[in-house]
């Protein structure tokens, strides 16, 4: 029995120190890389975030106050606010695993219906926008029926629907431009959302203050709500989240609805910020949240990023485009650059999902 006792606590010695010398080699493997790896995989938007201040004292050193004085960089969020909303949106499609190429088509749709239903009808502006919003939110909804009942791909329902909304805000409008003029003059709540208002020196709008509220109310919802940690299960795996009790149907058609919502302020915001309703505006709109939201640090994968993140990569463009606008450079140098980010977007996305792996 002695020798039998013995005999366990010797086998139990070398599983101890083979169990202590696997977790020693796994700690050496992961390391300092592996450190700031896991430190990215749970702060997705802290990428984003530095390469924003990055460039941000880039410039700084570069062009001084020319570039950091109140009214330069309050500039950069009236140029970005557009994208800023519209990227909102495209970030809660993207969080689900799926794409939206329609989010520009419904913008400019629903800017056009605020605008000719008030001048077309004479229909009051308030409800005009009521209407426009409306639009937005429905067509939102389609998109997220034929996703998630239908069961057809995002990007096919969302490539679609950009033609059909394209060619219905062309057909509706007959490619009539409100002039600003007459907007000022009969309908000056339609560019609410470009009132100016100054502090300290800096310029906002309220569409800036509008994406900003909308950036930190999404941010909490996603963070803080049954129905945030819903859109990242969804995103992940939708069969995993179907059987743990979540209503992958429900979930979808809630993210694309809100999303039409989204870009239908976007429209309101455009007028606000061109001054008239065009049909011809904001036509890449999708692209330039798809880059926002993919410099942002949120992944296509889907269940991965935060929507803090989409507005430090729209942030990011708008740096970047200014500054280089003021050092003079050509044009083409800020798509080259926007092009590098994107793709060290992307690559440090799937390093970081190793983590998981």
């Amino acid at each position: 029995m002695a020798e039998t006792g013995t005999k366990g606590q010797d086998y139990e010695s070398s599983l101890s120190g083979a169990s202590q010398t696997v977790a020693e080699f796994e700690d050496h493997r992961k390391g300092a890389a592996g450190k700031i790896q896991h430190a990215l995989h749970v702060n997705p938007s802290l990428v984003p975030l530095i390469v924003l201040v990055f460039a941000i004292v880039l410039f700084g050193l570069l062009l001084g106050s020319k570039f950091l004085s109140p009214f330069a960089l309050t500039l950069i969020l009236q140029q970005v606010q557009i994208v800023g909303i519209v990227a909102a949106a495209q970030s809660l499609v993207i969080l689900t695993a799926g794409i939206d190429l329609s989010v520009g088509a419904i913008m400019v749709l629903s800017s056009v219906i605020m605008g000719q239903f008030t001048f077309r009808y004479g229909i009051p502006a308030p409800i005009s926008i009521a209407c426009g919003i409306a639009v937005g939110a429905a067509i939102g909804a389609v998109n997220g029926w034929l996703v998630s009942k239908v069961k057809l791909p995002p990007f096919i329902v969302t490539l679609g629907m950009w033609q059909i909304v394209l060619a219905a805000n062309f057909l509706y409008s007959a490619n009539e431009t409100i002039r600003s003029q007459d907007i000022e003059a009969q309908a000056p709540f339609l560019q609410f959302f470009g009132a100016k208002f100054n502090v300290g020196g800096a310029v906002f709008t309220v569409g800036v203050v509008f994406m900003l509220l909308l950036v930190l109310v999404l941010a909490f919802a996603l963070r803080h709500t049954a129905w945030g940690r819903h859109v990242y299960a969804v995103g992940d795996d939708p069969e995993a989240a179907e059987l743990s009790g979540v209503n992958v149907h429900k979930t979808l058609m809630s993210v694309y609805i809100l999303s039409g919502l989204i870009c239908a302020f976007a429209g309101w915001a455009l007028i606000g910020r061109i001054g008239s309703v065009s049909p011809t505006s904001g036509q890449l709109a999708n692209i330039e949240s798809i880059t926002a939201v993919v410099i942002g640090g949120i992944s296509l994968f889907g269940g991965r990023g935060s929507i803090l993140g989409s507005l430090f990569g729209a942030l990011i463009v708008g740096v970047f485009t200014l500054g280089l606008r003021l050092l003079g450079a050509d044009a083409q140098w800020t798509f080259l650059l926007i092009g590098l980010l994107i793709i060290g977007a992307v690559a440090t996305d799937q390093w970081i999902r190793k983590v998981s792996a």
